[in-house]
């Protein structure tokens, strides 16, 4: 009997550790998730004044600011959907990761492409230049492939639940 009610106390100070770490889980992800949306609407103001500043630089330099913008303001959304995703879940999904992933690459090839353009003449800088939008270009193709593997795999294992028992 006495070892009974050990394990009884054993198994209920467990449940409240398990709770207490729950509700410190679920503190931290909540002041992510205040901070990435904090951040969000900072950058769509910082967005906006960049279109302001239109006639006074040149189209092409505020357009790729604008642009390099809007991807980062893409990964702060992807960041807090994962973020969202994993409080409701209580797990963490890799595919918004994959998804920032491919959103930081091609924000990179951008930026790389707009200085490769200036550096026609100079012929190994170009050369590392396109290199390097390659391999972007080439993680980018990895990364979508590692979510099209997920969301098959994803489909499978709902399909296979969703089958009737062959009894």
């Amino acid at each position: 009997m006495a070892q009974r009610e050990e394990t009884d106390d054993a198994q209920e100070r467990e449940r409240f550790a398990d709770r207490v770490l729950r509700i410190a889980e679920d503190a931290v992800y909540w002041s992510i998730a205040v901070l990435l949306l904090v951040g969000s609407i900072v950058l769509v103001i910082a967005q906006v004044n960049a279109l302001r500043q239109l006639g006074s630089t040149s189209t092409t330099h505020v357009m790729l600011e604008l642009l390099d913008g809007l991807l980062l303001i893409f990964i702060f959304v992807e960041l807090l959907y994962a973020v969202r995703t994993s409080l409701r879940s209580r797990e963490l999904v890799a595919e918004p990761f994959l998804i920032v992933g491919i959103l930081a690459c091609i924000k990179e090839i951008v930026v790389v492409s707009v200085d490769a353009a200036k550096l026609l003449d100079k012929g190994p800088q170009f050369a590392h230049a396109i290199v390097q939008v390659g391999v972007l270009g080439g993680l980018v193709l990895v990364l979508a492939t590692a979510i099209y593997v997920l969301r098959l795999q994803r489909r499978g294992a709902d399909h296979i639940c969703d089958r009737p028992d062959e009894t």
